[in-house]
């Protein structure tokens, strides 16, 4: 059986996506509304392509999470990269073989 394709917000299950459980107190990710990436490596918005979206960046890196874990070192990020394999979009330079 082939493994399911989360989106970031399942993985990181933090309830900002549209009607999520924390969109009231912290707001709904843009990542969850950036329907210029739906079906991006087989995501909803920018589910599966999260480290593209610049509001969301912009938030993590003003509250230093981004010096902290970047995305390219995610987990989520490997884990999109290594289902797509050579299909990924939007892979970092770094990471493509």
């Amino acid at each position: 059986m082939a493994e399911q394709k989360l989106n970031c917000w399942e993985f990181k299950n933090c309830g900002r996506e549209k009607g999520g459980l924390m969109v009231d107190t912290l707001g709904e990710c843009p990542v969850a509304s950036a329907m210029h990436c739906d079906g991006l490596n087989d995501g909803v918005a920018a589910g599966r392509a999260c480290w593209t979206i610049v509001g969301r960046r912009n938030r993590l890196e003003s509250t230093g999470a981004i010096a902290a874990n970047p995305c390219h070192n995610c987990e989520f990020y490997r884990r999109v990269i290594h289902e797509e394999k050579k299909e990924a979009r939007f892979k970092f330079e770094t990471l493509v073989s």
